[in-house]
Order: structure tokens, then C-alpha cells, then sequence
């Protein structure tokens, strides 16, 4: 029932009439065989190579016309597809989204002829267009996989990863950590350096809160570095910035030189979240980006463990020097990350295509993809690919998200609402502050104290390794309800241990470990899976970096406020405020949080477009889709 056809030329096409719409699909390419300047073959003809390329990805994973080389054509063609909606709809007719009839039982001749390779009838199939395919009215907003070529869609293995993919992504990963050794470090020593440079409760606050401030900054200032100089360099910039931050740290003798090394440090942590994810993205093959790029989301919850860790080390050292030795050890994963970047990763391939460097990009790609593949193609796709971000980023202005119309109000409310909800839960800030709390709840030894952190430190990072492989399978939903309603559990039994009803410090600990692992089993990664996947083509950069920023803001806000606020609360009272707050989430989130689980951007535009009765989200995203075909045609 496939009613698309390849052109050998403007004037040579094989049409398909309605009088072959019972035939088989062999004898139709029997009968218009000698018509194509390259025959056409089934999948499953035993001559047929297995190696030979097929139709680009995006068009049917059940087409089964190869063009193949031949005697007088050495090269085997590649296959153009025009529109053809198929059997015009009749009185009666019973047609599917794009206006192609559905052929019913009763208007079939019984033949089985029409089958597929696994000889399924396909005669309740909709004929024309597929419902994943481009519609000239209707075109589809993301139905391609960009970069997932495979010699045949269908029959053969997925890719496989290469370890030079790993690898890399292990490099880029391990400039994550710095982030979270610099939160775990200081919740080991925020209260050391608290007693040794005399510092009261609103200086602490700053200090732990600037960060986030700090590095706001260095995300944009990586902007320019990483468009001019490259990926690798931007590694470098980070590293470096970060290491003279930290050896200011260390050596600060009063708070105006600590908060200094605060900045360079704030510095150097934006300019890695900013590069970290991206060079994973631009150097893993599609079908495993999404895999490679929660490496960083794991690296940063090892480098907690790595700054818990480091607490413990120096339990029994002189508070004065204790944080001394534990800020200067932050240098240590940096120095790796220049090296690695000096000497083992290559230069992100997106960024020598966009260069003009399309040699040193394709060397690059024959160490992401298998031996013997297309990686010319690739090259093809990421310049299609940055034409289209072009396109995108001048076709609409800020005017739409600052004056949105009710459809893109409601996904921006989605978007940036559950990115603000993921700081609002305290995530940050807690764990800044751990240490004080352990000491409130009656835990006053600090070998104690850095034992506990270290096995919390564990569990945290253990259940995001869970959370990573659950995400796809249970959907986004279920896991942002079970994490909320847990959280706010965990909140109550912390509040109830400093209230004395359960005991203090046994309730203390199991309230901050079912805190933690709830965190990171649904609003820890889903936060960003779904922030991705209901901003449209349209706004998504500019929709992003603006959920980005109040997502950082937000952290900014509780971690310099947080000891202020319990102090003036009662802990007791804080947590129990805590507990309301995720109540509130919860429910916010059952209200407007949609299921976003395998569905397409179109999908998204349409269900948003649907709740509120508002097509202006269609018309913005039709009109680029148009606009980047006319412009790469």
C-alpha cells in the first residue's frame, strides 16, 4: 500500500495508478521495472546485498524498494519521493488524518497478495501517505531521526557504540564532577569555615548561594569561547578558571578573598554545565544521545560522593586546616579534564562542519560510527541540522514567550514550571546544609557526620542510576508523582524527628535518605527530559535558556536564604513548610503536567493546541516547517 514513488527524473516517473491498488507489490515493480533508470528490487530477493544503502531515514522503515547499481549505472541512484495521497476518498469512504482512504475487509478481493515480508495482510491498512511521514498541508514537526542511518532500516541490528564514544563521553562527563564536588565539599566544610574565619549565618548563605549567581555568568560568557575557539578549548577555559577559583578558596584569609575564589569557581562550573552536555550531544550518534548525555547528570552526583568523601578524609584534622585541604583537592579532577582535552578528545564534529572543516569532521565521525560507515551522510545532516537552528532562532522572536498567546502560555507554564518546582523542593540548599541539620537533630561528631553523608552520598547516586532506566519505561508522569508525594513524606518524618515524635536522630537520617532518593528517582532527571520535550522547534532555544535561568535563580534564592529561614521557623516548622510546598507541586503537576513519553513535537503542539483551544502553536510551527524547506531546497 506504499503510493510513494521515486522520480528518475522530472519527466520519468513511475505513477502509480488506481487500477494497481489490489496488485502485489512485486508485480507492480515487474510491470514498471523497465520505466526507472535503476531497477527496483524487494527486500528479501536473494540477490540482493544486505549492505547496499536504502531510503534516507525518515520515509517508511517497511519500504522495500532498493535502487541498485547496474551495468550502465555504476552508482546506484538515490531515491527522491513525491506526494501521492493514494485512492481518492469517495461517498462513504473512510479516511485517516491525511485524507487517505482506509480500505475495509469488505471492499478487499480476498487476495493475499498485498503482504509484508512477514506475510501480515495488509489490506486494513490505510493506503497514501503514512502517518509518520511529511504532509505538504500538515507537515510533520520532527519526523526524522537526524544522523540514525543504518544500511537497512528494518532488517538488520541497530548501531552499536563504539568505545571511542564512550570515551569521549567519560571525558566530557568528568568535567560534571567538578560541580558536584564543589556542593558536596562545602557541605563537609561550610561549617568548619564558619567557626575558622568567623563568618554569621547571612554570610555562610552567600557564600554556598553565589555560586549558582556566579555561574549564570560563566554560561553565557562560554557562549563566545565555545562558537570561536571550539569545544575543547572551552574544556580548557573551564578547568583552568576553575583551579585558580579553588586555590583562592584555600588560601582566603577573610571573606572578601574567599568570596573572590567563590566567583572564579562560579565562573568555571557555568562554563562546563554549558559545554559538558553539549559536546556529548554533538559527538554520540543519535540513537544513543540521550543515554551519553545522563552521563553528566551522574558525574555531577559522583563528584557529591567524591566532596563527601573528602570530608571524611580530613575528619580528624584541625578545622582551620581541614577546609583548607578540602577546598585544594578540588583542583585535582580539572587537571584530568585539561590533559584529556589537550590529548584524548577530538573536536566536536558539529563545530568543524560549522567551521568549514568537513574533513577533520568526517575523521572524527569514523571514530563515533562503525568501521565502513556512510559518514558523509552525517556531515549532510549536521549542516541541514544548523541551517534549521539558523532558521528557527531569527524566525521568532522573544515577543512570542513574553507575550504568549494561550497554547504556548500553557507549555511554558509545563516547561518552566517543573524546572523552578525542581529548586523550590529545597534540592540544593539541603544538601548545602546537611551537616547543620545533622547537628540539630543531636548527631554533634564530625567522623559521624561525614560517615553519614558519604552513605547518603551513595544512595542519591544509586537511585539516579535506577531513575536513568526507568524513565522510558514507566513514563514521566508516574515518576514526578511518586517523587513529589514521597519527598513531602520525608519532609514530615524530618519535621516530626526535630518535634520529638520519632527519635531524633534515627528520624533525622531516615528522613534526609528517603528525601534524596525520591529526589533523584523522579524530579531529579525528569525535570529536563521533559522541559525538552514540550518546548516546540519554534521557541525551544530561547525557552529553554529562560528555564534554565529560573531554574538556577530559584537554587540562588533557597541556598541563600535557607539558614535564615529555618533559624526563624523552627527546623521543625521549616520542614513541615517544606512538606506543604511539595503538596502544592504535586498538585499543580496533576493538573497541568502532560504525559510526554514517546510523543513527537507534533503530538505536543497538537495536545496543547487541543486543551486550549488554541491553533496558533500549529500555524507558528507549520510556517518554520515550510520556511526551512523552501530555504534548504
Amino acid at each position: 500500500n506504499d503510493f510513494r514513488f521515486p522520480l528518475s527524473n522530472s519527466t520519468n516517473a513511475l505513477h502509480m495508478s488506481n487500477n494497481n491498488n489490489n496488485k502485489s507489490s512485486l508485480s507492480i515493480l515487474e510491470e514498471e521495472n523497465n520505466t526507472l533508470s535503476s531497477p527496483l528490487l524487494l527486500n528479501d530477493d536473494p540477490t540482493m546485498s544486505s549492505t547496499l544503502n536504502t531510503v534516507a531515514d525518515g520515509y517508511s522503515r517497511t519500504d522495500q524498494r532498493i535502487p541498485i547499481a547496474t551495468s550502465t549505472t555504476p552508482v546506484a541512484p538515490p531515491l527522491n519521493f513525491d506526494y501521492n495521497d493514494g485512492v481518492p476518498p469517495t461517498t462513504g469512504d473512510v479516511v485517516d488524518d491525511y485524507g487517505a482512504v482506509i480500505i475495509k475487509e469488505d471492499q478487499s478481493d480476498g487476495s493475499n497478495n498485498d503482504t509484508t515480508n512477514n506475510g501480515n495482510n495488509n489490506n486494513n491498512m490505510p493506503t497514501g501517505v503514512e502517518h509518520h511521514l511529511p504532509h505538504p498541508d500538515r507537515p510533520q514537526l520532527e519526523q526524522t531521526h537526524e544522523g540514525e542511518h543504518r544500511h537497512d532500516h528494518g532488517s538488520l541490528a541497530s548501531l552499536k557504540i563504539t568505545r571511542a564514544t564512550k570515551l569521549f563521553a567519560f571525558c566530557a562527563a568528568l568535567n560534571s564532577c567538578n560541580l558536584g564536588y564543589d556542593i558536596g565539599v562545602n557541605t563537609g566544610a561550610g561549617m568548619l569555615l564558619q567557626n575558622s574565619l568567623e563568618l554569621s549565618d547571612v554570610q555562610l548563605e552567600a557564600f554556598f548561594g553565589s555560586l549558582n549567581l556566579f555561574a549564570m555568568v560563566g554560561a553565557l560568557c562560554s557562549h563566545t569561547v565555545n562558537d570561536k575557539f571550539g569545544r575543547r578549548w572551552s574544556f580548557r577555559v573551564s578547568a583552568m578558571i576553575f583551579i585558580f577559583g579553588t586555590i583562592l578558596q584555600s588560601a582566603a584569609y577573610d571573606y572578601a578573598m574567599l568570596m573572590i575564589g567563590r566567583a572564579f569557581v562560579g565562573l568555571g562550573v557555568g562554563f562546563g554545565l554549558a559545554v559538558d552536555p553539549l559536546y556529548i550531544a554533538e559527538i554520540s550518534p543519535p540513537e544513543f544521545r540521550g543515554r551519553l548525555v545522563n552521563w553528566s547528570e551522574f558525574a555531577i552526583n559522583l563528584g557529591i560522593v567524591f566532596g563527601f568523601a573528602s570530608g571524611l578524609m580530613f575528619a580528624s584534622v584541625e578545622e582551620d586546616v581541614a577546609w583548607r585541604w578540602m577546598f585544594s583537592m578540588g583542583a585535582i579532577l580539572p587537571c584530568f579534564v585539561i590533559y584529556f582535552a589537550t590529548f584524548v578528545m577530538p573536536e566536536s564534529p558539529r563545530w568543524l562542519v560549522a567551521n568549514d572543516r568537513d574533513g577533520e569532521a568526517c575523521e572524527v565521525l569514523k571514530k563515533v560510527y562503525p568501521d565502513g560507515y556512510d559518514v558523509g551522510m552525517i556531515v549532510t545532516e549536521i549542516k541541514d541540522s544548523i541551517d534549521k537552528e539558523r532558521i528557527a532562532e531569527h524566525a521568532v522572536g522573544w515577543g512570542i514567550i513574553l507575550f504568549p498567546t494561550p497554547a504556548f502560555k500553557r507549555l511554558l507554564m509545563v516547561g518552566i514550571g517543573i524546572s523552578i518546582a525542581q529548586q523550590a523542593v529545597g534540592i540544593d540548599a539541603i544538601i548545602y546544609f546537611l551537616v547543620f541539620i545533622l547537628k540539630e537533630s543531636g548527631i554533634h561528631s564530625r567522623i559521624t557526620q561525614m560517615w553519614i553523608l558519604l552513605g547518603l552520598g551513595l544512595i542519591k547516586m544509586g537511585v539516579i542510576f535506577i531513575a536513568g532506566r526507568l524513565l522510558d519505561r514507566t513514563g514521566r508522569r508516574p515518576l514526578v508523582f511518586i517523587s513529589l508525594l514521597g519527598m513531602s513524606v520525608s519532609f514530615f518524618i524530618v519535621a516530626m524527628s526535630f518535634l520529638g515524635a520519632v527519635a531524633s536522630e534515627i528520624g533525622a537520617i531516615i528522613g534526609l535518605g528517603l528525601y534524596l532518593a525520591f529526589f533523584s528517582i523522579g524530579m531529579g532527571p525528569a525535570t529536563w527530559t521533559i522541559a525538552s520535550e514540550v518546548f516546540p522547534t519554534s521557541i525551544r532555544a530561547k525557552a529553554m535558556s529562560l528555564a534554565t535561568f529560573s531554574n538556577r535563580a530559584t537554587a540562588t534564592i533557597f541556598a541563600s536564604s535557607f539558614l535564615s529561614v529555618a533559624t526563624a521557623m523552627t527546623w521543625s516548622g521549616f520542614f513541615i513548610m517544606m512538606t506543604v510546598v511539595c503538596l502544592i507541586i504535586l498538585s499543580w503537576m496533576y493538573v497541568y503536567l502532560p504525559e510526554t513519553k514517546g510523543l513527537s513535537l507534533e503530538e505536543m503542539a497538537r495536545y496543547f493546541a487541543e486543551i486550549t483551544g488554541d491553533e496558533s502553536i500549529l500555524e507558528v510551527e507549520g510556517t518554520l516547517t515550510r520556511r526551512e524547506q523552501e530555504i534548504l531546497l
